[in-house]
């Protein structure tokens, strides 16, 4: 019996540990070219929050920088109700180019950030796998240089999206908005 267990135990952390290495991370990641601003096209996620918040969300403006540590900081700034809302994240780099985690000083999750594939000019795509104590959930984000990206690129987001596990009511191309954009440092 409790060799069952530990095989069933063992089973399910190899899927655990398959899964996060089967999102693949851009080949030849050049951080230092994935710094400046970004806006959030589309998001996508099979978490709680954003099944809740979803038809509130709209575009938001991501300023990434890297620190003296070779760490990227992340600060966003979104529009939420009738105010500007500016959030800090400290991503950590991995052994891995183009993986990092973080761990969300608020709720304690953890986040294994992949940086999928970007051109670094045009669009950037990152799949996060985040894990606490309650579950775990997926969230595709696909940020732009500019407010809009083409038919193509949208299309690439949601089909990568789909092959995460993500369902098409779990897919969403923010709505752009010029709220909170000026904002952004």
């Amino acid at each position: 019996m409790q060799a069952t267990l530990l095989s069933i135990l063992g089973l399910a952390l190899l899927g655990t540990l398959h899964a996060q290495d089967s999102i693949p991370v851009q080949t030849d990641f050049q951080q230092d070219k994935l710094t400046g601003r970004w806006y959030s096209i589309g998001l996508a996620s099979n978490s709680n929050w954003f099944k809740e918040k979803k038809h509130l969300m709209k575009m938001c403006t991501t300023i990434i920088s890297t620190t003296a540590e070779g760490n990227l900081e992340v600060t966003s700034t979104y529009p939420k109700g009738d105010e500007c809302v500016t959030r800090n994240s400290l991503y950590i780099k991995t052994e891995q180019p183009g993986r990092f985690s973080y761990t969300s000083p608020r709720w304690g999750s953890k986040h294994n950030i992949h940086v999928v594939e970007t051109n670094y000019e045009e669009y950037a795509l990152v799949a996060t796998q985040i894990s606490k104590s309650t579950g775990s959930s997926t969230m595709v984000l696909l940020y732009s240089r500019t407010k809009e990206l083409s038919p193509e690129r949208l299309e690439m987001f949601t089909q990568f999206s789909r092959e995460q596990g993500l369902t098409d009511d779990e897919i969403l191309i923010l709505p752009q908005t010029d709220k909170c954009m000026a904002d952004a440092a």
